[in-house]
């Protein structure tokens, strides 16, 4: 668990329409010193992330009711917020690198458990990196 002190208490949200999957990762998640929020639908996820200013990474599946899928949320989310690290997860499809929006991630389920820790950790890092960078230039 000591990996995650020079991220911060990084807060992911997870958006995932199966209580049960949901919860599943939200405990994952939480364990490795992640703070969670959770969301059953993409209208759910956008409603969150308009009220809070300190989520730092998304983790979504693809398959979702609602009208919106996670690689739509995935897209809007790295358009409005591109701060925000997007892993997306599925079981029925398989996603490529370029069908993914900015620099985000395509975890297959099932995945080990700890596959969204490592790559959430890893984006996060990435995305503080280019900031500061980009913060030393301006």
């Amino acid at each position: 668990m000591g990996d995650t002190e020079d991220l911060g208490r990084a807060v992911v949200l997870v958006v995932e329409d199966e209580p049960l999957v949901r919860m599943l990762a939200a405990d994952i998640l939480e364990e490795e010193g992640f703070e969670v929020v959770e969301a059953a639908t993409a209208t759910a996820a956008l409603a969150i992330l308009e009220k809070r200013k300190d989520v730092t990474a998304l983790f979504t599946d693809i398959d979702m009711p609602g009208g919106m899928n996670g690689l739509e949320l995935a897209a809007v989310v790295n358009e409005r917020w591109p701060h925000i690290a997007l892993v997306v997860t599925s079981g029925v499809f398989r996603v490529g690198a370029d069908k993914l929006p900015g620099d985000g991630v395509f975890i297959g389920k099932p995945y080990a458990t700890s596959a969204p820790v490592r790559v959430i950790r890893e984006l996060i890092r990435h995305k503080a990196t280019i900031s500061h960078h980009l913060t030393r230039r301006s």
